[in-house]
């Protein structure tokens, strides 16, 4: 299991724990060990469920329990998975969180399901190099999100997840089609500016979406439809893209290599160590909702380029900013076949966390 640093330290390299290990003693014969606990190895179980897909099961659960009982657990938990002690945190939003979190992953003692995952295609056109990132996620600590680009959108998809928003669902999606063009380093602390700029976007955005929906509803009304049905929507709907594409391209070349950047006052920030010049920024949405991924409603926000290998997220409702930075362990045998494959990938994942 590759687990995220220690938050909010997005920079620091991933960890890993060993959770089984098989051992091969003859042909068609082996051995599985649990590792999971502090009691060395012991016996376990491994399934192959079907194509990409295998379960694993420990036999003796009992050597994942402590002396101190629970709270021994939790504690340990707490200082290995966190970096902290249960008196270093004060915040009793945090606390509920955390102790959730444990209660949910705890309860499973290292029987599960895994589903292969695909690292995302890349192109040349991409902003950067697609794949995973760690990201700060407030009070839910450090998080894995894969980046993906699907033409004049790019998405986030939480690999691992929390109590609000599961594994698997879209946390953040980039319209690469609508470049904002931040103010001066002054401007730029108020938050209200940065508001009303995000806003105005949001407004545009909308407006586009009701014209599309308006001039496909009027095509399909159309008296000439049958005899021309593709034409009238693929050629706007090629200028349009191909409009977007320039937009976005022209934005890209005229803007500087590098701009001034600072988080506006008030928004809150885990990590403060943030980047303080950036290369492009976009209008996006990101995933709030409540506990159990309830009442979920995507809200906009704004998707800041620092480097090659760092982004942010300003989520504008929240006053929150997540910062992203790029897990750099090679991973064999990765790589999606073809766009189809990873597209049907990422539905999948979606579907089985909602």
């Amino acid at each position: 299991m590759y687990l995220p640093p220690h938050d909010p330290h997005v920079d620091d390299p991933m960890r890993f724990k060993p959770l089984f290990r098989i051992h091969l003693m003859e042909r068609k014969c082996a051995t599985v060990e649990c590792m999971y606990g502090h009691k060395g190895p012991h016996n376990g179980h491994i399934q192959i469920v079907k194509k990409d897909e295998f379960s694993t099961k420990c036999n003796q659960t009992d050597h994942h329990r402590m002396s101190g009982g629970r709270q021994e657990e939790f504690r340990t938990w707490l200082r290995e998975e966190w970096g902290r002690t249960l008196e270093d945190i004060f915040h009793e939003h945090m606390q509920e969180l955390i102790l959730m979190k444990f209660i949910y992953t705890s309860q499973y003692d290292n029987c599960l399901t895994y589903r292969r995952i695909y690292l995302p295609p890349s192109s040349p056109e991409d902003l950067i190099q697609p794949g995973l990132f760690k990201g700060t996620y407030g009070s839910h600590g450090l998080e894995i999100v894969m980046l993906s680009f699907h033409g004049k959108k790019a998405k986030g998809t939480k690999i691992t997840g929390d109590p609000n928003i599961p594994a698997g669902q879209q946390t953040v999606e980039i319209d690469l089609a609508h470049p904002l063009q931040l103010p001066d380093i002054e401007t730029l602390r108020d938050f209200s500016e940065l508001s009303r700029m995000v806003l105005e976007v949001q407004e545009q955005v909308r407006r586009e979406e009701q014209e599309r929906e308006q001039r496909q509803e009027e095509q399909e009304h159309s008296q000439q439809a049958a005899s021309q049905p593709a034409s009238p929507l693929g050629g706007e709907g090629a200028e349009g893209e191909e409009t977007a594409a320039g937009a976005e391209g022209t934005t890209q070349d005229k803007a500087p290599a590098s701009q001034p950047f600072v988080l506006p006052t008030g928004v809150i920030s885990r990590n403060e160590d943030y980047p303080r010049t950036c290369r492009v920024c976009f209008y996006g949405t990101g995933l709030i909702a409540g506990h159990g991924f309830t009442s979920p409603e995507r809200t906009p926000g704004v998707f800041v380029l620092f480097d090659d290998d760092r982004f942010g997220f300003i989520w504008l409702e929240l006053k929150s900013f997540s910062l992203y930075s790029r897990i750099k362990v090679s991973f064999q045998n990765a790589q999606a076949p073809s766009q189809e494959a990873f597209d049907e990938m990422l539905k999948n994942i979606q579907f089985l966390a909602t």
